[in-house]
């Protein structure tokens, strides 16, 4: 079993900043490929980024490439998102999932929801003037 807490979500002005973390508890964290997932209200589940086992390879939706960020520190048993310049449409509750991927590559990662074997609670974040 793993445990995942999110943290850090809030409400943020348009183009403001926002980080939020997630941190792991129960099986080897390193042995998890991670992504950042999010849900608006009344939409379905959509992938934000992923980032492999050791944190080389990362991958990133198009609504946020180039203004979000993934990062993991597994001393640490968390992943990070820094999110940038964050707009009305970035509004949404955002998860962490985690992937078992011992002994495969470092981009075993996904983009469908279904493939993730564990999951946060969630935190809100919430862009608005």
């Amino acid at each position: 079993q793993v445990q995942l807490v999110e943290s850090g979500g809030g409400v943020v002005q348009p183009g403001g900043s926002l980080r939020l973390s997630c941190a792991a508890s129960g099986r080897a964290f390193s042995s998890f490929a991670m992504g950042w997932f999010r849900q608006a209200p009344g939409k379905e589940r959509e992938f934000v980024t992923a980032i492999g086992r050791s944190g080389a390879s990362t991958y990133y939706a198009a609504s946020v490439k180039g203004r979000f960020t993934i990062s993991r520190d597994n001393a640490k048993n968390t992943i990070y998102l820094q999110m940038n310049n964050l707009a009305p449409e970035d509004t949404a509750v955002y998860y962490c999932a985690a992937r078992f991927a011992l002994f495969k590559s470092d981009s075993y990662y996904s983009i469908t929801p279904a493939e993730y074997n564990y999951w946060g609670q969630g935190t809100q974040v919430t862009v608005s003037s």
